[in-house]
Order: C-alpha cells, then sequence, then structure tokens
C-alpha cells in the first residue's frame, strides 16, 4: 500500500513537470542599434560611435550610415557597455547599456550639438 502511493506521488509530480511552462533561456547574445542626431534632429552621416565593455574595457568603433544609423551585433547579456559618438570634435553624452537591460534589441539615440 505504501508503495502505490510513492507510485501516486511520483506520478503526479512528474506529470506536473511536464505541465508547467519551460524556463526561457536567457539569450546568449543581444544587439544595439540607434541614430546619431545632430542640431534639430538631423541625422549626423559618418560619426564615429564607439562602444566600451566595461568589463574587459574593449572599445569598438564604427561609423554612422548615411541617415545617422549604427549597429552592434553579437553583445554579451551579462555585461555593461558604455556608448557615445564624436563628431566634428565634439561629443554626444555617454550613455549605458546595462546587463539588467533584458532586451535582445536594444535602442538607444545619441546626440551631438553640431550643425551637419
Amino acid at each position: 500500500m505504501k508503495s502505490i502511493r510513492i507510485l501516486a506521488v511520483v506520478a503526479l509530480l512528474a506529470a506536473l513537470a511536464f505541465a508547467l511552462p519551460p524556463k526561457e533561456k536567457p539569450p546568449l547574445t543581444r544587439n544595439l542599434a540607434g541614430f546619431v542626431y545632430g542640431q534639430g534632429d538631423t541625422p549626423l552621416t559618418g560619426a564615429v560611435v564607439y562602444l566600451k565593455n566595461s568589463k574587459t574595457l574593449e572599445v569598438k568603433s564604427l561609423y554612422s550610415g548615411e541617415d545617422g544609423s549604427y549597429r552592434f551585433n553579437a553583445l554579451s547579456p551579462n555585461t555593461d557597455y558604455e556608448v557615445f559618438a564624436e563628431y566634428k570634435g565634439k561629443h554626444s553624452d555617454t550613455k549605458t547599456l546595462s546587463s539588467f537591460d533584458s532586451h535582445t534589441d536594444a535602442r538607444i539615440n545619441l546626440h551631438i550639438d553640431v550643425a551637419q
């Protein structure tokens, strides 16, 4: 009788385990994209966008596109990043992409007080 109860409890626990939705796995990578704007929200072509990894201090850079866009791919979701842009000797404010931000496609727009 005791073994029947144990078997019933085990069967019930197994049924509950399969009935629960599976845990979502955290993303392996994430992306950061945005635009670099000048005065009057004019897109800045050719601005240098810098991305600093706060763990390794590695810095990546790229030029903004014709529409002012930039994109960094395959970033670690467990790392904070700092991003800023430079254009004609002027800098945007430095923005932070936090490891607590769970978006796989994060967006940060940068503004520099300079005319195109």
